[in-house]
């Protein structure tokens, strides 16, 4: 995990402040989807902790204040616990103080006789009547403690100046800890006092406390003002031990003390009970790491940790999208940018090749008529020796210039914007028209026409004189690209209820991939020499004239199979129509 957290920190950190350095291309966009990456996960992480904390620290405290309450409760409900036990056993003793005269408490045989009837009380060790002297006048028990002398005991005095008391655990004659619950009583008429007291072993105690332990606490002990401990204690030891108290807690209610340790930390609980010397004490260790506090941490983590992950994954899938699409539309303006920088550098050419052909036609214009002239010359004088040389100099001056006036004829029609003047035609008869004009040259070079032509089209409404050199272009085009035995196909067909079009197939040798992506652009040609030397022209005009005609055009070709070009032209013209609506035409091979 901390590798994979190191991994993530430099991808995300350290990467992005390295950048500083000059970005190759890919790296730019790879800085970017880093730095995005970056700053949606501190903002989407940042939230998510935050709420975290503070949801840790408010259950902390409220687990805290719960806990206080309740180990508080169960501080004042065992207190009450024991002092009631307490309470009746001293009303026992104080029944019978009551009940019966000093007289007849003095009397050992009736003494032992009550004994032995208050034997079923819970932790009684024997009963003794005190008289005036101190002296342990009768006694019953297991013990020999008759005539025992006890006026030095603090109990004693307690009792005598308060008419009752409990006392705190103590050894005494039998030398096992154990308590004393003792009653003072006034001999009628007479300023002299006597005692009945009752022996309790504090091993009861201890059992009593017990049976009142609860959840809330780890150990649950009494001890006396002085710190020494009254029952025995898990934490602290057995009775007579010393426990660590710092100061005596509040009179009333309870008193709460939390104790920071090195490995826990402790909650201890002190409440004072009531008509004896005894301080309750309930010790919780570790008292906010219990499996309630445990459960909730681990549910947290793992709520966070599952968020984590998702909010990362959702922000890695989101900054990879935004950084692709941001890539995308960067490259494709960059492209835009390029076409339309290549587009306004072929629109200066254009103008300044048709501005070129306007000035040569002129002096063109004189060389063809000086190369007339002297042809005329040479016609009307007598036989010399080279007059046939002269002739066929002369001759391919003219067939020069005519080639000159072809070519700034077409840059010239490039340039020139010429309206459409639509009438309702026939498609398969405009080809027709197009073959004928073909028929000799086809023959002369042993092309082949085939016309697969579809009956019944729709006329359309198109310019004819265009629409013809459209035609013209590109099967002069498939011509010139085919030997001799060379096949052209033109089939005509119609595209639903819109739109008809026409598809001119040759056998020739193929377009590149390369090439066709400059097919249509000006001065393009792949014919650089020979008798069909090309002006790269011929297939710029055509896709202009087919677009002005509201139409679209596209070429299929494979090397060594041909090549075929597809033109679909609506039915109805309408005016603006360019063919670059981008609408839906089903037109196939476009």
């Amino acid at each position: 995990m901390i590798y994979l957290l190191k991994k993530l920190f430099k991808y995300l950190v350290m990467d992005t402040f390295e950048a500083a350095r000059p970005f190759t291309v890919g790296k730019r966009y790879k800085h970017f989807r880093r730095t995005l990456l970056l700053i949606m996960t501190v903002i989407t992480m940042t939230p998510l902790v935050v709420a975290a904390t503070l949801s840790y620290y408010q259950y902390q405290v409220l687990l805290e204040k719960e806990f206080k309450n309740h180990i508080r409760w169960n501080a004042e409900s065992a207190g009450r616990t024991i002092s009631a036990f307490i309470e009746e056993l001293r009303s026992v003793i104080g029944f019978i103080a009551d009940e019966y005269s000093h007289e007849d408490l003095a009397d050992q045989e009736f003494l032992s006789s009550l004994f032995s009837r208050l034997k079923h009380k819970r932790g009684l060790v024997d009963l003794g009547y005190i008289d005036p002297r101190g002296i342990q006048q009768t006694y019953a028990g297991p013990y020999e403690f008759r005539g025992k002398g006890y006026r030095n005991m603090v109990w004693l005095k307690e009792s005598i100046a308060r008419r009752s008391t409990v006392s705190e655990v103590f050894m005494g004659y039998r030398k096992m800890p154990h308590f004393v619950i003792a009653l003072t009583k006034k001999r009628p008429g007479l300023e002299e006092y006597w005692v009945l007291r009752a022996s309790i072993d504090a091993e009861t105690l201890g059992q009593f406390i017990g049976t009142i332990d609860t959840e809330a606490s780890d150990d649950i002990f009494l001890i006396n003002h002085a710190g020494e401990l009254q029952t025995s204690s898990r934490y602290f030891g057995k009775v007579g031990d010393t426990f660590p108290l710092e100061s005596l807690p509040y009179k009333s209610g309870v008193t709460l003390k939390v104790e920071k340790g090195d490995s826990f930390t402790s909650l201890k609980a002190f409440a004072y009970i009531e008509g004896t010397p005894w301080i309750l004490v309930l010790v919780k260790r570790g008292y906010i790491h219990e499996r309630v506090w445990s459960s909730f941490k681990m549910e947290l983590i793992g709520i966070v940790f599952i968020s984590a992950v998702l909010a990362f994954i959702v922000i890695l899938r989101t900054a990879n999208i935004l950084g692709s699409r941001i890539r995308e539309a960067d490259e494709k303006r960059e492209a835009m940018l390029s076409e339309v920088e290549h587009t306004s550098k072929l629109a200066s050419i254009g103008r300044l090749a048709a501005g070129v052909a306007h000035e040569i036609n002129n002096p063109l214009a004189i060389i063809s008529e000086k190369a007339g002239l002297m042809h005329d010359f040479l016609e009307i004088s007598g036989d010399f020796q080279y007059k046939d040389n002269f002739y066929g100099q002369i001759g391919g001056i003219l067939d020069a210039v005519n080639r000159c006036k072809v070519i700034t004829h077409r840059l010239l029609g490039f340039a020139r914007r010429m309206d459409v003047t639509p009438e309702f035609i026939l498609l398969n008869e405009v080809v027709r028209e197009v073959l004928s004009f073909l028929d000799k040259e086809s023959l002369y070079r042993g092309i082949k026409f085939e016309l697969e032509l579809q009956e019944n089209l729709p006329k359309i409404q198109s310019d004819k004189g265009q629409l013809q050199q459209i035609l013209l272009n590109i099967i002069n085009n498939a011509i010139d690209a085919l030997e001799r035995g060379g096949r052209v196909v033109i089939a005509s067909c119609s595209y639903g209820e819109a739109f008809v079009g026409v598809r001119i197939s040759d056998n020739g040798p193929g377009i590149s991939e390369e090439n066709m992506k400059y097919i249509f652009e000006p001065f393009f040609t792949t014919k650089t020499h020979g008798e069909h030397k090309g002006t790269g022209l011929g297939l710029s005009i055509t896709y202009g004239l087919v677009k002005k005609l509201g139409g679209k055009i596209s070429v299929e070709s494979t090397l060594g199979v041909g090549s075929t070009f597809n033109i679909m032209l609506p039915i109805e013209f309408k005016v603006g129509l360019d063919g670059e609506d981008g609408s839906d035409t089903g037109f196939v091979g476009g």
